[in-house]
């Protein structure tokens, strides 16, 4: 929430009674050192976090909480914090234009990042995280990174559910999303491009009026990456959806889920 880097946070914990009471430590409490945030994450891993918010997902499901009825979808962009400006001069010293999708990999820090674009004038470097959210009670269902120059359509895989509608933008009526749909037995109720046969502007309207209260779920998520590499940011993504839940499940007053 605050953005904080593991030393940051460190500092934060020490000088901070409102972040000591949140974490559960007294006020003369010695807190940890920045080394044991990064020592926790490397003995969770991404593979058990991903158990743990699964294991989340299986309780919801059991409760009622999260169901395939409804369900929204949708992308948004994780930017890196790494500069480029010296892989761009090697690339040019190397004999390429420029630095680009094609040769990043060749020159970058972090291999696993790349440009992504939405539209003709929102471009970025890093990542792309991949949402499906429950329409019943706006509690994440799935959740998934990839690189940036993945499209919304080809990421729906990841994150598409088993049955019932999937409600999205434009992005979401394009072949590789209709694919991952039809194979997984859901109805499409994605928005249509408006040169598609078939495009209904009273239904898109009807759509856009249903996504609208859960395009905030990105809102209140960070936008910038953390780490370098598909697993790295795949936990945060993964954390970033079970904390959304865990925060959910107080605002609807669910349940308890381990009685």
């Amino acid at each position: 929430m605050e953005d904080l880097s593991d030393r940051e946070l460190e500092r934060f914990l020490q000088e901070n009674n409102a972040g000591k009471y949140f974490c559960g430590f007294s006020l003369s409490e010695k807190v940890p050192d920045h080394s044991y945030f990064s020592e926790l994450r490397k003995k969770i891993g991404t593979e058990r976090l991903v158990e743990l918010f699964n294991d989340l997902g299986k309780r919801l499901r059991k409760k009622g909480l999260i169901t395939n009825i409804f369900t929204f979808v949708d992308a948004s962009q994780l930017v890196s914090k790494v500069s480029l400006w010296d892989e761009r001069d090697k690339a040019i010293a190397a004999g390429e234009e420029t630095l680009n999708n094609q040769n990043i990999e060749e020159f970058a820090v972090d291999k696993d990042a790349s440009y992504g674009a939405k539209g003709k004038d929102k471009f970025w470097y890093g990542y792309k995280r991949h949402v499906a959210v429950c329409m019943k009670n706006g509690l994440i269902s799935k959740a998934a990174a990839t690189t940036a120059k993945v499209g919304d359509d080809k990421g729906l895989k990841h994150v598409c559910p088993y049955g019932g509608m999937v409600i999205g933008d434009k992005a979401y009526c394009l072949k590789d999303a209709q694919h991952a749909m039809k194979r997984r037995g859901c109805h499409s109720g994605a928005i249509l491009k408006n040169n598609m046969k078939g495009k209904n502007r009273e239904k898109d309207k009807f759509i856009s009026r249903l996504r609208m209260p859960f395009e905030g779920t990105f809102s209140r998520m960070d936008k910038k990456v953390r780490y370098r590499g598909i697993a790295k940011v795949q936990f945060q993504v993964t954390m970033q959806a079970l904390a959304h839940n865990l925060k959910g499940l107080l605002v609807i007053d669910a349940p308890p889920l381990f009685a």
